[in-house]
Parts: C-alpha cells; sequence; structure tokens
C-alpha cells in the first residue's frame, strides 16, 4: 500500500473557503473517466481509499480530499467543526475542480456528509448531479449506531479535552484494534491513521472533531428522511463484524432500505476499504 508520506506527495494542498475563512484542504486527485467522489471516516483521512484507488483509477477520475481537521488538512483548534462545514468543503472541492456530476463513495463518518448532501439536493441547493451514492459502515441511523467507550469519553465536556491531549500512538491503537475483524493484522493500517492524525497536531483535537455524533443525533430528521427519499441510485458495501456500525446496522438498512443493492462482507469489520480493498473495488465498479 501507498504510504502516507508518498500520498500525501502525490497530492496538493488547494484553498477553499469555508464560512468566510480561506481554509487549506488536501486533496489526492488521480484517474480519468466519470468522476467518483470518495469520502473517508474518523479520525482517519483519505489514505484510507490508498488500497481501493488503483482499481478504480483505470474507469474514473477520482477526487479523495482530507475533511477539515483530519490528515493533511488545515486543523484549525477552538474551531467549532460541524458536518455541515464538511459538506461545504465538499461542495467547495467540487466548484473548483469544475465538477458537474459525480457519484459519491462514502465511509464511516461521511456517510453523515453524504446525508448532508442528499438533503440539499432535495431542496435544490446541490449545483452537482449526484449520479450513485456507495455507502460502507456509517452511522445512518443514530439510534442503532453503537459508539466506542473511546468516542463516548471524547464526546464528555470534561473527558473529552483530557483524552485528546493524554492520547498517545499506543492507546489509539488499542482503541481502534476492536473495530477490526478478529485475524486481520491491523498494525500497519492503525499506524498509518496515527501518522495523518497526529500531523500538526490533529490527535489534540479529537475531542472537537467527535461533535459529528451530536450533529447526527439533531439532524436525525432531515437526514434518515433524505436518504430514503432520494431517487439517487443506492448501494451499500458493508463489514458486518462492525461492533459500531455492523451487522445490526445492516439490518435496519434492509428493512428501511430493501430495494438498494446491499453487498455483505462476511468477515469484514468497521474498516472494507483496508481490510478488503479488493472486495470493495469489485462491489464498487459492479454496483
Amino acid at each position: 500500500m501507498t504510504s502516507v508520506e508518498d500520498w500525501w506527495a502525490s497530492g496538493q494542498r488547494v484553498d477553499v473557503e469555508l464560512d468566510g475563512a480561506r481554509r487549506a484542504v488536501f486533496l489526492r486527485r488521480t484517474g480519468s473517466g466519470p468522476t467518483v467522489t470518495l469520502l473517508h471516516g474518523f479520525p482517519s483521512s483519505s489514505h484510507d481509499w490508498a488500497k481501493v484507488a488503483p482499481a478504480l483509477a483505470g474507469r474514473h477520475a477520482l477526487l479523495m480530499p482530507d475533511f477539515l481537521g483530519f490528515g493533511a488538512s488545515e486543523k484549525p483548534t477552538n474551531h467549532d467543526y460541524s458536518l455541515h462545514e464538511q459538506a461545504d468543503l465538499v461542495e467547495a472541492v467540487w466548484e473548483m475542480e469544475g465538477v458537474t456530476a459525480t457519484a459519491i463513495v462514502a465511509h464511516d463518518y461521511a456517510v453523515s456528509v453524504t446525508q448532508e448532501l442528499l438533503a440539499r439536493r432535495a431542496e435544490g441547493t446541490l449545483a452537482v448531479d449526484l449520479v450513485a451514492i456507495h455507502l460502507l459502515n456509517g452511522g445512518l441511523y443514530p439510534d442503532v449506531h453503537r459508539p466506542q467507550p473511546v468516542q463516548e469519553a471524547l464526546l464528555d465536556p470534561e473527558q473529552g479535552p483530557q483524552l485528546s491531549a493524554a492520547l498517545t500512538e499506543e492507546a489509539l491503537l488499542a482503541a481502534l484494534r476492536p473495530t477490526f475483524a478478529e485475524g486481520y493484522d491491523a498494525a500497519a493500517d492503525s499506524a498509518a491513521i496515527w501518522r495523518a492524525l497526529s500531523r500538526d497536531g490533529g490527535h489534540r483535537i479529537l475531542h472537537l472533531l467527535i461533535r459529528y455524533m451530536k450533529d447526527r443525533r439533531e439532524h436525525e430528521t432531515r437526514w434518515i428522511g433524505a436518504l430514503e427519499a432520494t431517487d439517487v441510485r443506492l448501494a451499500f458495501v458493508w463489514g458486518m463484524l462492525d461492533p459500531v456500525s455492523g451487522a445490526h446496522m445492516a439490518e435496519r438498512i434492509r428493512e428501511r432500505l430493501p430495494r438498494a443493492p446491499f453487498v455483505a462482507l462476511d468477515d469484514v469489520g468497521h474498516w472494507p476499504p483496508l481490510e478488503a480493498p479488493a472486495l470493495v473495488a469489485e462491489a464498487l465498479l459492479s454496483a
């Protein structure tokens, strides 16, 4: 797999305007053909797609940004991070790149960003045509989502800042371990997540980034409504052993969206792009 450092070297930081401020956002581009925008999860970065991108790039132009506060993008402190702002970031990248139509592939955190983009499309305010949506292991239904203890602790007003201040690579790797399928060697992937997270001190703002879980609860009606009412083609690729959003979330999705294609990865945990990139690429290309 391409190292995080090589991934950064092959992309660039671009300036976008978010809420009246210029922000530096990392963007990796590769491939040619119809555009696909790949959006990453928490607490990682666009590097999550490094194992999947080569299989897609022969048929698609890929756009892979790091969200604000993640990876090689700017990481402002004392900032009110929100999923709405991350949706603004995606729209700003599309405008800058001249994108008029794109498919979206979204994992984890990014499924909620995608739901907000679907809501904007339903309102008629989205300038880009969404041709297809592929969703992987995310908290689409907050009442079914099962956050890890460390996520709950980060969300606590007192514990969160203390946990961010004290976080080490060893502690992060220990927290990530249960989210991968048992038997999968996650050492290299977890180390890459740490390098992306800790760049520019990003691990010190985790208690700010985790607020997305509050966003999900606050905007649950809007986002579930947008997902279930959309006429955009939806498809799901799901790691069923994920303790956070695995088989229990899959059951709800199949109940509420029974016509959407659903690829169940029975031996995969929370991280399909890392644990089973060939299966993910196959599912995306055949959807």
